[in-house]
């Protein structure tokens, strides 16, 4: 079998382990290694454009396809918010609890049938050009998940990290936070994705 590298636009190897055990487990090739370059400035005004944005720039730094992930949380009556702000919602380096608390005290006053959400993902593919085409590349797109649920108005649940304590999963009647760690990787937003980007993964990088 032929080995395909993949570069992760992360420093962060617990992620880079994290992609190659569930994307490994369906396309055997693939070899995720992390990236070791410069960040780029994350500009775009959607989980789409900066999750380009990392994959571009890890691609063109190491000639090799790149794989990157943006998520977060959208509010249906906030518009969309916090959108690509959700880690930094309360403001730079708060940390989640202040960003739930924020967010919960934005929706006091909200019915609890007006309190709709999604957690979001998207996984964006770049795929540099021949070497002899500098600063080009020759294919990108990008792969969504949407996990569609609600927003409760005190959080429950030790597991998971960020919004999760106060969202409930359609369907369900415990938060991301009560779920075990499987569970949710089963159901989540970024489990969907993981799934749609399997198919621009085997169409654009994997050898026919």
């Amino acid at each position: 079998m032929n080995r395909v590298r993949v570069v992760l636009a992360t420093h962060n190897q617990h992620k880079v382990d994290e992609f190659q055990k569930i994307l490994g487990a369906r396309l055997p090739e693939l070899d995720i290694v992390k990236y070791d370059g410069p960040e780029p400035v994350e500009d775009g005004v959607t989980f789409a454009e900066n999750a380009l944005i990392k994959a571009r720039a890890a691609a063109l730094h190491t000639g090799l396809p790149a794989l990157a992930d943006d998520s977060g949380i959208a509010v249906d009556i906030l518009g969309g918010a916090p959108g690509i702000f959700s880690a930094r919602w309360a403001g730079h380096g708060k940390g989640d609890l202040a960003n739930r608390e924020l967010l919960l005290d934005q929706l006091a006053d909200i019915h609890d049938d007006q309190r709709g959400a999604a957690f979001v993902c998207h996984i964006a593919v770049v795929v540099p050009a021949a070497d002899e085409v500098p600063d080009a590349v020759a294919f990108e797109d990008v792969a969504a998940g949407f996990w569609r649920g609600a927003l409760i108005r005190e959080s429950r649940g030790a597991n998971g990290f960020g919004y999760d304590p106060v969202f409930v999963p359609s369907g369900l009647s415990v938060t991301a936070a009560e779920l075990s760690p499987d569970e949710k990787n089963a159901i989540s937003h970024r489990a969907l994705a993981f799934e749609n980007v399997i198919p621009l993964l085997r169409m654009n990088v994997i050898p026919k």
